[in-house]
């Protein structure tokens, strides 16, 4: 099975030919030392992201009696799709041009793609086998 652990569940590419058909990374996003595995520091990447998104929902318009948050209102309508990709795009093209390059607009495209993946329903797909490069 190719696949991650750690509340993460996600194809992994194959490294190389050597690498076996079946194989299991687990990984400890708590951990700072590289595990000889990823070559671009994804770990590091995806312990941020998930340090990220527990942080804001700290954060999320919503008052005490209700857990209702703007985005449960534009899902309600439909829109959350389009409402999600739209966001990432906006935080991806301003990126390098408000503040430099800042990390915060790369989390925060990163985090409607998460949930651009999410209101796609792409959880309960079946895995295609179609390649874009």
């Amino acid at each position: 099975m190719n696949t991650l652990y750690d509340e993460f569940e996600c194809p992994l590419p194959l490294q190389n030919e050597q690498m076996s058909e079946d194989f299991e990374i687990n990984l400890n996003l708590d951990a700072t030392s590289k595990n000889g595995f990823w070559k671009y520091e994804e770990d590091l990447t995806l312990k941020e992201i998930r340090d990220y998104l527990s942080g804001t929902y700290r954060s999320h318009y919503t008052s005490q009696e209700s857990q209702t948050q703007t985005l449960d209102l534009i899902e309600s309508i439909g829109d959350a799709e389009p409402f999600c990709r739209s966001n990432a795009i906006k935080y991806l093209s301003r990126f390098g041009k408000k503040n430099g390059k800042s990390k915060q607009d790369i989390l925060k495209a990163i985090h409607y793609c998460i949930l651009l993946y999410h209101f796609a329903g792409l959880h309960n797909e079946t895995k295609d086998t179609y390649e874009t490069f």
